[in-house]
């Protein structure tokens, strides 16, 4: 099946590792353009390098308010256009109520929620008929995750604004979409397991509750998330997708 994606510029943000860097291996992979970020610029050059010449990698902090202005400058300097961005943000610190500090809530609400919503719209105002804004959220958009209790709070909110934003968008012919992963196997993922006294029984429980009985692998989400992001998913807007192995029984 031919995506067409193929010379389309797109914007990923957070893709030096994890889901971001599997949604941006997919598009090239299918023929796309990106511009890949990441706080670490060298970890962000390095990881554009591996995916070749339809890779460039720029220091960028999704909390940054200049930040969206810059990367479309830099999808239009470097191969002529942009049409679309996935927003792709590290999940904030893990922790109970009574673990997380004011600080680190107002750290993850300007990157989490309050970045994602300045680089989306500033996307809108650039994008035309055809083009994509993603939101890399979490299955606790429907299910709250124990011990996350600040991404519980922060992505249904982003959900909900995305939702707000497709049906603003939807009659200049711009999509808005979601992806919601759960027990996708990355490094964060694994860093979670590991808080648990047992990570291995820990991941076991965990696939027991999954229908496919296993993790995912990032190349499975990446490829999910260029259906989304590409021409092929023309009428699709407004979504929430998980990919989770059937763990949230489709919502």
């Amino acid at each position: 099946m031919d995506l067409g994606l193929k010379d389309r510029v797109y914007v990923v943000t957070g893709a030096t590792r994890g889901l971001g860097n599997a949604a941006a291996r997919e598009l090239v992979a299918d023929g796309a353009k990106v511009v890949i970020t990441g706080r670490d610029g060298k970890r962000a050059e390095a990881a554009a390098a591996e995916l070749g010449a339809n890779a460039v990698g720029v220091s960028a902090d999704n909390s940054d308010p200049q930040a969206a202005a810059r990367l479309i400058a830099t999808a239009r300097e470097h191969f002529g256009g942009f049409d679309g961005i996935l927003i792709s943000v590290g999940g904030p610190p893990a922790g109970g109520v009574a673990d997380n500090t004011d600080e680190q809530w107002t750290a993850a609400f300007e990157s989490v929620f309050l970045g994602a919503v300045r680089l989306a719209r500033g996307a809108a105002a650039e994008l035309t008929e055809g083009g994509v804004i993603g939101f890399v959220l979490s299955g606790s958009v429907y299910e709250p995750i124990p011990g996350l209790t600040i991404s519980n709070g922060l992505r249904p909110g982003l959900a909900g604004f995305a939702k707000s934003i497709a049906d603003e968008l939807g009659p200049r012919g711009i999509r808005v979409v979601g992806l919601l992963p759960a027990r996708i196997d990355t490094d964060r993922v694994r860093e979670l397991d590991a808080l648990s006294p047992d990570p291995e029984a820990a991941r076991a429980a965990n696939e027991s509750r999954i229908p496919l009985r296993r993790y995912g692998t990032p190349d499975e989400f990446g490829r999910t998330a260029a259906f989304l992001l590409s021409p092929a998913a023309s009428y699709l807007t407004g979504i929430m997708l998980p990919v989770d192995g059937g763990a949230l029984h489709g919502f």
